[in-house]
């Protein structure tokens, strides 16, 4: 029984200590992994492991060998974003899987890529026809990042001479749960009469919204707890 509670407390602990490296490391980490936090992540991952489950391997060691690495990412990462050449070296560069509508045989067998995986990516990215892009370029993070042919970009205002509608705005999220977020009013200086006046023109009141959010075009969403679907669609 007690082994039992001592690996529990274990991996809470271990869970803590890997939450409070990730914070420390950044949303970098999470968002485009390279390859050294790859290899850190790997690393922390089972030093961590261990510090859960092998009560045979003694806990300053394992939170020694977690310092350690914890250490040598940071540090890299800050070299990294200091030095290009270093960040040339640790991360390599973005290959150019297509140019000018023709395909680099060359470079996708340097990326161990096959057509087959290459249309998959394309297709990640909406083309399903290849010959709709000009540039494929494979980024550092291993993903895959496509420019068009001229012909088959999407239209923007500029390209029909329009003028859009003002500055758009960043959306808010005023209600949740059916409680004002009063932090979020007085942060984007939105007046609390406002908000009370858009619900009572929709003859609501706070309790009655699930979500509430100032869109990008200044007007106010709303989703209700009360949907009125007595069928939702479920797929399956």
């Amino acid at each position: 029984m007690i082994e039992h509670i001592m690996i529990l407390i274990r991996s809470m602990a271990a869970f803590i200590i890997l939450l409070g490296i990730t914070r420390l490391l950044g949303k970098q980490t999470l968002s485009n992994m390279n390859f050294h936090e790859f290899i850190t992540a790997v690393i922390l991952g089972a030093i961590a492991a261990n510090f859960a489950f092998n009560d045979k391997m003694q806990v300053i060691h394992l939170i020694i060998s977690l310092v350690v690495f914890t250490f040598t990412s940071y540090l890299l990462s800050k070299l990294l974003v200091r030095y290009r050449k270093m960040r040339i070296w640790t991360e390599g560069t973005p290959s150019i899987l297509i140019e000018n509508g023709k395909i680099l045989e060359g470079n996708l067998k340097k990326n161990n890529l096959t057509l087959d995986t290459l249309n998959q990516l394309l297709r990640q990215k909406d083309i399903f026809d290849i010959t709709e892009v000009e540039f494929a370029i494979m980024e550092i993070n291993g993903k895959l990042s496509v420019m068009k042919k001229e012909q088959h970009r999407n239209v923007t205002l500029k390209d029909l001479n329009l003028q859009g509608n003002g500055k758009p705005q960043f959306p808010v999220e005023l209600i949740m749960e059916g409680k004002i977020l009063y932090s979020n009013l007085e942060a984007s200086q939105i007046p609390r009469n406002w908000l009370q006046k858009e619900l009572q023109s929709r003859k609501k009141k706070a309790e009655d919204v699930f979500y509430a959010v100032r869109g990008s075009n200044g007007q106010l969403y709303l989703d209700l707890h009360d949907d009125a679907i007595r069928h939702p669609v479920d797929i399956e």
